[in-house]
């Protein structure tokens, strides 16, 4: 009885050594040994590993990529623009060594430096860097980060700028901008468009020049493309060499009877009214005849 409780006694003993010893690393992890406060090499690789109680302690490592965001970050930029950046941080530890005995959190240190690189950027860039060109941006981010992260066993793998928060007053002249910007473009093409129609309508016309009987085909087609719109209204175009040649066969007559009125007006009035009359081809009325009333006296009664 008494072996048999001796026996129990020494597998508890075992069991609770064994586990207290016993140490299981996960697949995506690595064990940095500490043997009375000394680093072991080599460093413990996944799966079971032992160490003695008491004497030993195992720090676990992650060497998974980490995604760290980093808080928004206010700055006036070259060009005198005041924002607020936010970035994100994906790293990974290469040394676990180093990243567990050089650094007390490289966690926290990797964010510090993070906030302190954005900040600088944001001092080093113009505006129009920030909205539309951040792939140099990024990568002198992550140079800038990984230059101390290197010493603490971590390994900066990208940083990506997530997010620019420009002031309203900003926005607003922005907005103006590019709709000043748009404006001009379409007057750019609609200028473009009409003189481009101009070319091929001078085109068209020395065309037309060429071959008269192409005007009057034209305007047969305009007028069927009119009718074709059931109305009783029909628009014929008046030529305009016609109303010049109208004006340049009256300007002639205006100038001759012009001459002669003056002439007219020029020649000395002489002569009765008579003599007028007959110059002019009129006849004169015939004389009033005129009757003479003759007093008879009267016998007194």
């Amino acid at each position: 009885m008494t072996a048999l409780i001796i026996v129990l006694v020494v597998l508890a003993l075992v069991a609770i050594v064994f586990a207290s010893s016993a140490r299981v690393v996960q697949q995506f992890e690595r064990g940095v040994l500490f043997r009375l406060g000394r680093v072991q090499q080599p460093v413990r690789a996944p799966g079971l590993n032992m160490i003695v109680p008491i004497v030993d302690h195992l720090e676990k490592v992650s060497m998974q990529i980490v995604t760290m965001p980093v808080p928004a970050q206010e700055g006036i930029t070259r060009d005198n623009v005041t924002v607020k950046v936010d970035a994100v941080v994906y790293f990974r530890v290469h040394d676990p060594v180093r990243a567990i005995v050089e650094v007390q959190d490289y966690q926290f240190a990797v964010l510090q430096v993070a906030q302190t690189s954005l900040r600088s950027i944001i001092g080093k860039s113009e505006l129009d860097d920030l909205l539309s060109n951040r792939e140099p941006l990024n990568q002198g981010l992550a140079l800038m980060i990984d230059s101390p992260a290197v010493g603490w066993g971590v390994e900066i793998d990208r940083v990506e700028i997530k997010d620019v928060e420009l002031p309203d007053s900003m926005k607003r002249s922005m907005s103006r901008q590019a709709e000043a910007e748009r404006e001009r473009r379409s007057r750019i093409i609609t200028a473009d468009g009409e003189f481009q129609a101009s070319q091929k309508l001078a085109l068209a016309a020395a065309a037309m020049a060429d071959t008269p009987s192409a005007l009057q085909l034209r305007l047969l087609q305009t007028i069927v493309e009119v009718a074709a719109e059931k109305n009783s209204t029909v628009v014929l175009p008046f030529p305009v060499e016609l109303l010049r040649f109208l004006e340049q066969a009256a300007g002639p007559v205006e100038r001759s009877s012009g001459s002669v009125k003056g002439a007219d007006e020029s020649k000395p009035a002489t002569g009765t009214p008579t003599d007028a009359a007959i110059t002019d081809g009129s006849e004169l009325p015939p004389p009033a005849k005129t009757e003479t009333l003759k007093a008879t006296p009267t016998a007194p009664a």
